[in-house]
């Protein structure tokens, strides 16, 4: 994935873009084809942690033809920067999930930490099935090993805002998923 010239009217903090807003729309629609088969005949609970995986999970549900339930979970992570800390739930799902298929709809995955204590946390709860579907798969930084069922696209190790990702809470709304400029990187302190 190679970033190509931001468009006219770019953010200033975005450099470039690594995936175009068709190249994501054509990737969740395959993504939703193949979870609508997988699937079929069968509800599935939609979940996805507050507040970048939104954005997947809005078109991805829309991508899926069949029968689908959203849920959300506030997850946030704590302890010194770059240090190995704790996570907690902020935000709990609103629904029992006992019996229930469902598919945790991630935005970007990174050491697989989060992750994983997520999926313990939802096992515990004794669903049906419980998969992971990822729009962006950055592996090179994987600690845990994670069942990925549906994966976008494998991401560089690069700091990328847009389509749900986001700088200081901001740039979250790109319709494509840019590069962060060589100045927001040091202004944000990531260079």
């Amino acid at each position: 994935m190679r970033a190509e010239p931001a468009p006219q009217g770019a953010p200033w903090q975005v450099s470039g873009v690594l995936l175009e807003e068709a190249v994501i729309a054509r990737r969740v629609a395959e993504l939703g084809a193949a979870i609508a088969a997988d699937y079929a005949g069968r509800e599935v609970v939609l979940i996805t942690v507050l507040r970048g995986g939104l954005y997947f999970l809005a078109d991805l549900c829309r991508a899926i033809d069949g029968p689908v339930r959203l849920d959300f979970m506030g997850i946030s992570a704590y302890g010194a920067p770059g240090q190995p800390g704790g996570v907690r739930i902020t935000k709990d799902l609103d629904e029992n999930i006992e019996g229930a298929h469902v598919l945790v709809v991630e935005d970007i995955i990174d050491t697989g930490l989060t992750l994983n204590y997520l999926l313990g946390v939802l096992r515990s709860r004794k669903p049906a099935s419980l998969e992971v579907a990822v729009l962006l798969d950055r592996d090179q930084r994987r600690i845990a090993d994670l069942p990925i069922a549906y994966r976008g696209f494998r991401m560089p190790d690069t700091f990328a805002v847009g389509y749900g990702l986001d700088l200081d809470g901001g740039l979250r709304n790109l319709r494509y998923l840019g590069a962060l400029s060589a100045q927001a990187l040091s202004d944000a302190g990531l260079a």
